[in-house]
Parts: structure tokens; sequence; C-alpha cells
């Protein structure tokens, strides 16, 4: 995984003006690069079995998540969506439409003894560059 040092630019944060590390994404998947590579892999299914199952998925996977329901894929992890607000002084003085800012997926993968396989044997390697 690539990684380049970011200047903290949000005064804010305590960590204003200290640099970190922020992976680099050198490309995005889309439906048909996964359905390709998943073919390759099960060479007895074909394209549109696989486009099926994975917007089968989605559809059902999304549908649960907009529901409240938290979903879990065996050796892939939990997805669940959780509410981001503003607080308020007492339960009464709460309003969705003004409190609520957003939702955000947290995806938690599969982990064993709290060490997640998502994660193991990742290499880090620093971009050239730097970014301020």
């Amino acid at each position: 995984m690539k990684y380049k040092i970011v200047k903290e630019t949000k005064p804010s944060l305590s960590t204003f003006g200290k640099y970190k590390a922020v992976a680099v994404h050198e490309r995005t998947l889309d439906t048909k690069k996964i359905i390709e590579e998943v073919k390759e892999r099960n060479g007895f299914l074909s394209e549109g079995t696989v486009e099926a199952v994975l917007i089968g998925l989605s559809e059902v996977i999304n549908r649960h998540l907009r529901n409240g329901d938290k979903v879990r894929l065996d050796d892939w992890g939990l997805m669940k969506l959780e509410i981001e607000s503003d607080k308020v002084d007492a339960p009464e003085d709460f309003k969705p439409k003004k409190h609520i800012r957003g939702v955000r997926l947290h995806f938690l993968p599969v982990s064993e003894k709290g060490k997640p396989e998502l994660y193991q044997n990742i290499e880090f390697q620093r971009e050239k560059q730097f970014t301020v």
C-alpha cells in the first residue's frame, strides 16, 4: 500500500501543523473489472452470473443497511450504518432534520483475536513526492 506524508491543515485539530501518512489510491476498480477477476478465479461462472450475483448482493445489503440492520459476510466482515449528529442539551431538543449531519458506513473486517486478516501482510511504500 502506497502512502504519502501530508501536513494537517485543520486548525481545530490538536494535530494541526503536524505531518501524517495518508493512503495513495492509484486506481478504482469498477463492477466490470471485479466481474472479470471473479470469473477468472472461478472459470465455470459466466460474466452474467457473476454480475447478477453482485447486483443482487448489493441490493439486498443496501436495503438491510438502510433499515438499520448490521450485515455480516463470512470471510469479509461486518457492515453497519452509523448516524453523525450534533449534540443537544436534552433529548426533547433533538430535531432529526436539524441535528443529524449525515450517515457513515462502518466496515469492521473479520478478525481473529483482534487482528483483522485484511490488515495482515500489508507492505507500506512511501511515495517519492512530498505533499504539504
